[in-house]
């Protein structure tokens, strides 16, 4: 490999990702995911862009321990049915880091996303010759996004590969953490299982 070769770079809508795998029946593994795209697509860096809310800290530390960087977009809340849903849309700093800011250096984009919002940025990095792949979640994906048919892959077509398979004893023991957002979407539930604690606060069978 010529090592003056530029690497090429993920850019992940993180809600369009989880939505459009949990709307299959499944999970994603988020470690899983990153690790296939650096050993399938030779992404150097991935760029997690994901609505940021108070209280989700060891959501974000763990998504950034696990290789991703992310990128933040504030939060707005909004109502269904008087269900409070939360929504961080993260189209503009998506286009903003692929087409400008990091623009000069990756030699491939690929993006993460059925949103048919980005068919604007897939034109512009097809014309820039940076258009590496586009990966959408499921088959449905948008309309606008067809014209790009050759360059478009599934997520769900490596789901054997990808899937969360959670520790039983974690998932039925109820000490473990999540970090999805329920009603944001932005990443599957991944679970670490707690320690036990004794009354002391050391780990039980510690002597």
């Amino acid at each position: 490999m010529n090592k003056n070769a530029k690497p090429n770079y993920a850019f992940i809508d993180s809600q369009n990702l989880n939505l459009g795998i949990k709307s299959q029946g499944w999970t994603l593994d988020f470690r899983k995911f990153r690790l296939y795209l650096r050993n399938k697509y030779n992404v150097q860096k991935a760029y997690l862009f994901i609505g940021q809310m108070a209280g989700q800290e060891f959501l974000y530390d763990r998504l950034q321990s696990m290789g991703y960087h992310l990128i933040f977009k504030p939060t707005t809340e909004y109502k269904v049915k008087g269900k409070v849903m939360v929504k961080g849309n993260v189209d503009a700093e998506l286009v903003l880091y692929a087409a400008a800011k990091v623009f000069d250096e990756y030699d491939k984009a690929i993006i993460v996303s059925g949103d048919g919002d980005f068919h604007c940025l897939a034109e512009y990095l097809l014309e820039k010759g940076k258009l590496g792949y586009i990966l959408v979640p499921n088959k449905k994906f948008s309309s606008l996004l067809r014209r790009f048919d050759m360059y478009v892959k599934r997520v769900d077509n490596a789901k054997r590969s990808l899937q969360l398979v959670q520790n039983k004893k974690a998932r039925t023991s109820g000490r473990y953490e999540t970090l999805g957002i329920p009603g944001h979407g932005d990443t599957p539930n991944i679970a670490r299982q707690r320690p036990k604690v004794n009354k002391r606060g050391r780990n039980k069978g510690r002597k």
